[in-house]
């Protein structure tokens, strides 16, 4: 009996710290570009402009493919917050969208290098040109954007 409560405390220690390590993203502020295409990815900028300024169209086309085409919310979840149906499974947890500080701190063209490329050492895998072209990576951004209330003016 005292074998079968040691394995029960054991077991719920170990479902509480896998929940505290799904609940936190690993160093939200870390640029996830490497330091050699940080600069070129700096520079890269969507066709419509500003992300804080897409107009509704754009918006609407990001959340579209967002929730389908491009599969993000698989991982990112409906709200943006990391907590899809997949991304539950993932450490590091998929990026949180609703934490305004990570908006402020990452480019657009940021963004795009990883819609690209992937970002090293998490779950995230290149979706440019495989799943999307560059263009509908571009209206996810900037619907991703969205989940920080303070992003558009």
């Amino acid at each position: 009996m005292r074998i079968i409560c040691v394995i029960g405390l054991a077991m719920i220690g170990w479902l509480s710290l896998s929940a505290a390590l799904w609940a936190q993203e690993a160093e939200p502020l870390r640029p996830r570009v490497p330091v050699q295409d940080r600069a070129w990815a700096r520079q890269l900028h969507p066709p419509f402009g500003s992300t804080k300024h897409a107009p509704p169209e754009i918006l609407e086309e990001g959340k579209r493919l967002y929730e389908g085409k491009g599969t993000c919310v698989s991982c990112h979840g409906e709200q943006g917050k990391g907590d899809g149906p997949l991304g539950r499974r993932l450490i590091p947890s998929p990026r949180d969208f609703t934490n305004c500080l990570f908006h402020r701190h990452r480019t657009d063209g940021e963004l795009f290098w990883i819609l690209q490329n992937g970002s090293p050492g998490t779950g995230m895998v290149p979706m440019i040109p495989v799943t999307i072209t560059e263009e509908e990576a571009w209206k996810i951004i900037a619907y991703e954007r969205t989940f920080c209330p303070t992003w558009r003016p």
